[in-house]
């Protein structure tokens, strides 16, 4: 995918919504812009199917979204969320958001290590 460089986790949007310190000191080290980031669908679903959302919740979420592209699902992504899934325990949407970021050869930025582990041991395969 052309020009994509990172792809957002759920807990990374949220804290990015939050305006957690280290997330912005983070973005603006790596000088990422809103055109390098993407996002899975999982990721939207998660958000904005989350239990007891307000509409003003709804509304700052999908404002932030769509800053960002929304990649969906496709049989490259399900074919590496099997590969994952067999291969490591992890739950299915962070194997989706894994499989997004290794199909797309992009920099998972989240707040889970593990996940960061799975992604990182299966691009290093590729290379």
């Amino acid at each position: 995918m052309s020009g994509i460089k990172y792809i957002l986790d759920t807990n990374f949007i949220i804290s990015i919504m939050k305006s957690d310190a280290s997330t912005l000191a983070m973005i603006n080290e790596l000088n990422i812009l809103a055109s390098e980031c993407a996002c899975s669908v999982i990721t939207r679903i998660e958000l904005l199917g989350f239990n007891g959302i307000t509409l003003n919740e709804e509304v700052l979420i999908r404002q932030k979204l769509s800053a960002f592209t929304c990649i969906a699902l496709d049989g490259n992504v399900e074919s590496m969320t099997i590969a994952l899934r067999k291969i490591r325990k992890i739950k299915l949407p962070d194997a989706v958001i894994a499989a997004t970021t290794i199909v797309n050869n992009a920099q998972l930025l989240t707040l889970d290590a593990q996940l960061i582990s799975v992604v990182n041991s299966f691009q290093s395969l590729a290379h």
